[in-house]
């Protein structure tokens, strides 16, 4: 069973990063197609795959399209139980689907302060008091996971599951703007900036061409973590 996965442009496309690796990390088999998000032609991209109008899309060997990541990673908890998607033990699964409902549904302050973006970094990002807001929550969020279950590995509940896939793009935007968090935090977002699966995908990313820059801000870049030298 191959998977067909959509996904925009990989610099930029936070929902599309969390498309890719619930099929990438857990080994599942896909071919990837790129649909022009920053190109202008997403609409006419994917008219074949109704009701989607957005990016990630899923479709299954048998012609069923999800249209969102969290419908996404639902049917897949279905259609693979042999797979850890989400951790075995019934405490830690229900904290883990919690804190993936709750990332797919909130915090925008920093999602619309802070787009996703993993070309380089913003030096000089001052955040707003939502945005604190919002990294406190998630930094409570984190450690409850860590604290309870996170024995036996790097990620949120030990072993990687979809928390750690709905959470891997607030990574990015920490790294990216240079956001205050705690060490723990630094810890678990150094995981996720060291984790093989993005590092493959940020080297097709770097590949990307991007006339005008879509997110444009008024602050001096600064190289991404590795990039230094």
């Amino acid at each position: 069973m191959t998977y067909k996965l959509y996904i925009g442009d990989r610099t930029f496309s936070s929902w599309s990063l969390r498309g890719w690796l619930m099929l990438e990390k857990f080994g599942l088999p896909f071919e990837t197609n790129l649909v022009g998000l920053y190109a202008g032609t997403m609409a006419a991209d994917l008219a074949h795959l109704a009701p989607a109008k957005t990016v990630p899309v899923l479709q299954t060997a048998d012609g069923h399209v999800l249209s969102d990541s969290i419908a996404m990673a639902e049917t897949l908890v279905e259609r693979h139980p042999d797979l850890p998607l989400y951790p075995r033990d019934p405490a830690a699964r229900a904290l883990a689907r919690s804190i993936t409902a709750e990332m797919h549904s909130g915090f925008g302050a920093l999602r619309n302060a802070c787009p996703m973006m993993i070309a380089f970094g913003w030096q000089g990002f001052a955040p707003s008091k939502e945005v604190l807001a919002d990294l406190a929550r998630i930094e409570l969020l984190w450690s409850l996971a860590r604290e309870r279950h996170g024995d036996g590995g790097p990620w949120l509940f030990g072993g990687y599951s979809l928390a750690d896939v709905f959470y891997a793009p607030v990574a990015m935007r920490i790294t990216a703007y240079d956001l205050p968090v705690s060490d723990a935090a630094k810890v678990y977002v150094s995981a996720h900036l060291n984790d093989p699966a993005f590092l493959a995908w940020r080297a097709e990313a770097l590949t990307e061409k991007h006339d005008p820059w879509p997110y444009p801000m008024a602050l001096d870049r600064k190289p991404w973590p590795g990039d230094e030298s």
